[in-house]
């Protein structure tokens, strides 16, 4: 009734193969932590921004205190942005070493787990699509508050009238 799998080659040259066939995801996992370093420097300064805000904002009012305000909302959302690509990254990692992991047994055991293989890099395409995507919409939303103030703009007039 049960069939005997065949004994996997544990051979120095069937390693070395196996090897070679994890090298892709683990070039992958390096861009993966390349692109974890660029969010965690960007959270660093919303982070940074919000802390110089939040005594700015507790000391002013009236318009000042509503602008400072806004601004700290827009700076709560980056950073809740940023703490979701991250995850996403993180889990794109996660799935990644997985992969490598059930590359690894499979060809030491002879496991058929090719579909789990490739639905594991599927989950891990979208996932780092998806931290992608909200690392863009980040981006976006910290862009568009970054804008100087009309009255500002008015007050730098050339003085030589120009």
């Amino acid at each position: 009734m049960f069939q005997s799998l065949p004994a996997a080659d544990t051979s120095v040259s069937a390693v070395a193969q196996i090897i070679q066939l994890a090298v892709a995801p683990v070039f992958l996992l390096a861009g993966i932590g390349a692109f974890l370093n660029v969010c965690a420097g960007r959270l660093s300064r919303i982070v940074d921004r919000a802390r110089a805000v939040e005594p700015l904002m507790l000391a002013a009012r009236g318009l000042e205190h509503d602008r400072r305000l806004a601004e700290m909302r827009v700076l709560d959302r980056r950073m809740a942005l940023v703490s979701w690509a991250i995850f996403l990254s993180v889990l794109a990692a996660v799935l990644i070493c997985l992969v490598v992991v059930l590359l690894f047994a499979a060809s030491l055991t002879g496991a058929h787990i090719g579909t789990a293989v490739a639905l594991l890099f599927i989950a891990c395409m979208i996932s780092v699509g998806l931290g992608f995507a909200v690392f863009l919409w980040e981006t976006r939303v910290g862009s568009r508050a970054v804008r100087i103030r009309t009255e500002i703009l008015e007050h730098m007039v050339d003085p030589d009238g120009d």
